[in-house]
């Protein structure tokens, strides 16, 4: 038995191709040991090291279908990556294949969702999701955007993929052109329709807000229904706040240099009262004093 391992390691050393920087799903197919001849001469651990790193998997999903696919997913992602700046928790996938089985690379089947989210993770960049390098974790929330030739797949075959292999907790579904919009959570093994509010609005618990169809876009709105901005609409309303506040201070500026004005005013009206106060005494008792000199006394009562 050790003998044949042996032999094994030397045939592995001699024929095994290095993983390249970047994998295709055919390139790290062909990489991949036969696990059940293997598993003849390895123990587990030894097979897991004789794995390539799948890790540089690259995506093998097809382009967006219009210029509104591009925008809408644009949307998706900066509005959430920027308000979630300050965590690194999560991964957002954008039109990026996730690769869940061997059977999977052997088909060539992929199943890239438009957007995904993975909650627990690191975030960092990824050329693709690949389940088994990432601790076996499947997406927390998926949103499809349909279109001609991908909404009965979205509607169905994903949608059951979703559910009962990725057992993703919430899916929704939009379309750019017509809008049309669903949400569904996960039951079971099945997705069921969320209801919407009076607004329409659909709440989801994995990103703890609402999605909501806003002038033609998918758009999410927090707890107390405002909506979450755009990087470009958050700089925007900092800028407008940085200005309004600016304002303020000028005209708060602009008060105090007007009471200022006001008490040197009183200032300067206190300090004429007292000359002529002052003027008016030095005027008394000059006429006193030629009083006396006539002898009269101006002191004395009056009958």
């Amino acid at each position: 038995m050790l003998e044949k391992s042996t032999q094994w390691e030397t045939a592995v050393q001699r024929e095994t191709v290095v993983t390249a920087a970047y994998l295709t799903p055919q390139e790290l197919e062909a990489q991949m040991p036969d696990a059940n001849e293997l598993l003849g001469y390895l123990t587990p651990e030894e097979l897991e090291a004789r794995m390539p790193d799948a890790t540089q998997l690259e995506s093998d999903e097809p382009e967006m279908e219009s210029s509104l696919h591009y925008a809408q997913l644009a949307l998706l992602v900066s509005c959430l990556e920027w308000l979630w700046q300050d965590r690194q928790d999560f991964f957002i996938g954008a039109n990026l294949t996730i690769y869940f089985s061997r059977q999977q690379l052997k088909n060539r089947d992929q199943r890239g969702p438009d957007f995904f989210l993975i909650k627990g993770t690191e975030r960092r960049p990824r050329k693709s999701w690949v389940v088994w390098e990432e601790e076996g974790r499947y997406p927390n929330l998926i949103i499809e955007l349909l279109s001609p030739s991908t909404a009965a797949t979205d509607r169905s075959l994903k949608k059951d993929l979703y559910a009962s292999r990725f057992h993703t907790p919430e899916y929704f579904w939009f379309s750019p052109d017509t809008f049309e919009f669903a949400g569904f959570r996960l039951a079971g093994n099945q997705y069921q329709p969320i209801a919407a509010n009076d607004a329409g609005w659909l709440w989801s618990e994995e990103l703890e807000l609402y999605l909501a169809v806003v002038e033609g876009s998918l758009r999410y709105l927090n707890p107390s229904g405002e909506l979450v901005p755009t990087p470009a609409e958050a700089a925007q309303q900092a800028q407008l706040a940085a200005q309004q506040a600016q304002l303020v201070a000028r005209q708060a500026q602009d008060a105090v240099q007007q009471v200022q004005r006001i008490a040197q005013q009183a200032q300067a009206a206190i300090q004429q009262a007292q000359q002529e106060a002052q003027q008016a005494q030095q005027r008394a008792e000059a006429l006193a004093a030629k009083l006396r000199a006539l002898g009269v006394d101006p002191d004395a009562p009056t009958e």
